[in-house]
C-alpha cells in the first residue's frame, strides 16, 4: 500500500492507493501518524479515489487519523469515496467524524475559509 502525501492550498492531502485491509493498514497507520504529528496542518483531506476496498483495519486507521487530527486541533475531510466504502462508514457510524466534499477544489476552498494561518513545511512524499 502506497500513500502519497502532498500539500495544496494549505491543506495536507493523503492519497492512499489500493486496499485498506489487513496488515498493510498497520504499517500505513504508523507512517501516517508520524507524518501527521510532524506537520502543523490545520486541515487534512483524504482522497479515496484509488482505494477500492476497506475492512475494519482500514476503519481503525481512519479513526486513528481522526484522533491525531483532533489532538492537533485540525479538521479532516474525505473525497472520492466509492459507494461500498461510504456504506461501510455509514454502517459503522463513523461518517459523522469526517466532512465529505464532492471535489478536492471544494474541500480546499471550504477549509481555507475556516483555516487559521499556520506555518507549514511539508514535502511531497510517498509512504
Amino acid at each position: 500500500m502506497a500513500t502519497t502525501i502532498r500539500l495544496r492550498g494549505g491543506v495536507v492531502i493523503l492519497e492512499p492507493n489500493g486496499k485498506l485491509i489487513g496488515t498493510a493498514v498497520s504499517e500505513l497507520r504508523e507512517k501516517l501518524a508520524a507524518q501527521l504529528e510532524a506537520s502543523n496542518a490545520a486541515c487534512i483531506l483524504i482522497n479515496f479515489e484509488h482505494v477500492n476496498q476497506m475492512d475494519s483495519s482500514g476503519l481503525g486507521m481512519l479513526v486513528n487519523t481522526r484522533a491525531v487530527a483532533a489532538w492537533k486541533k485540525s479538521r479532516i475531510g474525505i473525497i472520492n469515496v466509492e459507494k461500498r466504502i461510504r456504506n461501510l462508514l455509514v454502517l459503522s457510524r463513523l461518517v459523522s467524524l469526517f466532512k465529505y466534499f464532492d471535489t478536492e477544489a471544494a474541500a480546499i476552498a471550504a477549509f481555507n475559509r475556516e483555516q487559521r494561518t499556520f506555518p507549514m513545511q511539508l514535502k511531497k512524499s510517498t509512504i
